[in-house]
């Protein structure tokens, strides 16, 4: 489509309420070619609100149904590919899917969270990662990333989005997509050898779910161990852990989910509050080793890799101890066990800058293949350019890159093809 093109058609709803591939195809061309050619407002003339309830609400009793750790298991025939942060970067997306090839029974994705903020497109990014999710619920895997908070889409842009966007009727919209955001699972274990989650590690919490007892008391929980001392969590304290909370606080029986959610790998050994963010850990290299050793023996897997996101190039510029995020990916920690990777596949991050000079990094993908699916083979790809011309939604001048604003305390958070690495 090109400037010349006569406006698309209204998205419909399928009458059955099943999607197609064809039906998908139609919403992310017709998605791509408003966000190029169209103003923000005219977005519901083309994604009716009763589309977007429709599809919304289809994707969330999916979400909802999934366990917090999702098992995905490796069929011979399929290879996984594995997705980091997107925030908002439509054009990007779709150029993945280009190259990556597009979900199918024979192709499984797995996609890390932060699919909205920071990018003007957030809202058409998400909704192109759910129709894929409808479509093929057995072979597209979201999981929760820090930004699909309420908090987080407060201060960077996505709910201003929606209002902008939906006008009237952004309010209603914005709240459906808060409570699709709870329904994200927060890890899967992949083909029984790979680890993935938007943060990472997260910490063991004594005792259990408190039980009412006859006056109403229940047991009280602690949520460090031996005198204060933090420890890994294991994977059945994720299987029960509370994830339906739109803001995970971090404190409480939100820990673990805060955890996976904002936790950061360092170089140093140990396991510590990471007081950069103010919420969540920071883990060395004896923790994932710890982690992937521990978990092996006890559920008979051949765990040999962790895979998150959670950090780019402003994040790691930050940070001179950590690699930096040029290549969309870094290998934070080699151990006796496995790998610990960053993944990072938002390119040209973030959209909008409040300096001339671009981090330019390029972002990247991993794909996983038979017999030894955790062998990642990475792709990097650069950015789709020129951009459509667009606004922020938040104050990326003044925005400062931490989480103090979000009330957790003091503390902080080129285009064509595809490179095989």
């Amino acid at each position: 489509m090109d400037e010349c093109s006569s406006v698309p058609s209204a998205i419909e709803w399928p009458f059955n309420g099943t999607l197609s591939r064809e039906w998908v195809s139609n919403l992310s061309s017709t998605l791509d070619y408003t966000s190029r050619f169209l103003g923000p407002s005219r977005l519901p003339s083309i994604l009716p609100v009763s589309v977007a309830d429709s599809l919304i609400a289809a994707a969330s009793k999916l979400l909802h149904r999934e366990p917090n750790c999702l098992r995905i298991d490796a069929d011979p025939r399929c290879s996984i590919v594995l997705v980091g942060d997107i925030h908002g970067q439509l054009h990007d997306l779709l150029h993945l899917l280009e190259i990556a090839g597009t979900p199918s029974e024979e192709r499984i994705f797995v996609f890390n969270g932060d699919y909205v903020d920071r990018g003007a497109w957030g809202l058409e990014t998400y909704i192109v990662l759910l129709s894929w999710k409808v479509l093929l619920p057995h072979r597209v895997f979201l999981i929760r990333g820090n930004h699909e908070t309420k908090f987080c889409t407060s201060a960077y842009g996505f709910e201003q989005e929606v209002m902008v966007k939906y006008g009237d009727q952004g309010k209603h919209v914005y709240r459906k997509l808060l409570g699709c955001f709870e329904g994200h699972p927060l890890a899967a274990i992949i083909a029984g050898c790979v680890f993935m989650a938007h943060g990472g590690l997260f910490r063991h919490i004594e005792g259990s779910q408190p039980k009412r007892g006859k006056k109403g008391r229940g047991r009280k929980l602690n949520f460090k161990s031996d005198h204060g001392v933090l420890r890994l969590g294991s994977l059945d304290e994720l299987a029960a852990a509370r994830r339906g909370v739109l803001d995970p606080s971090g404190q409480g029986l939100d820990a673990i989910p805060g955890d996976v959610l904002w936790s950061d790998p360092a170089r140093e050994q140990g396991l510590s509050p990471n007081t950069a963010r103010g919420i969540g850990l920071v883990w060395g290299p004896d923790c994932t080793e710890e982690f992937l050793e521990k978990n092996n023996l006890k559920l008979i897997l051949e765990m040999q890799l962790i895979v998150r996101s959670h950090e780019g190039p402003d994040a790691r510029e930050k940070r001179p101890d950590m690699d930096d995020m040029d290549k969309g990916y870094t290998i934070d920690h080699v151990v006796k066990s496995g790998k610990l990777v960053t993944l990072f596949s938002a390119p040209d991050y973030p959209q909008f800058q409040a300096c001339d000079q671009r981090y330019n990094n390029k972002g990247a993908y991993i794909v996983l293949e038979a017999p030894d699916f955790s062998k990642p083979v990475f792709f990097t790809f650069g950015a789709v350019h020129p951009r459509p011309t667009a606004n922020a939604y938040y104050d990326f001048i003044n925005a400062i890159d931490s989480d103090d604003e979000l009330g957790f305390g003091a503390c902080s958070e080129g285009s064509g093809g595809s490179d095989r690495e």
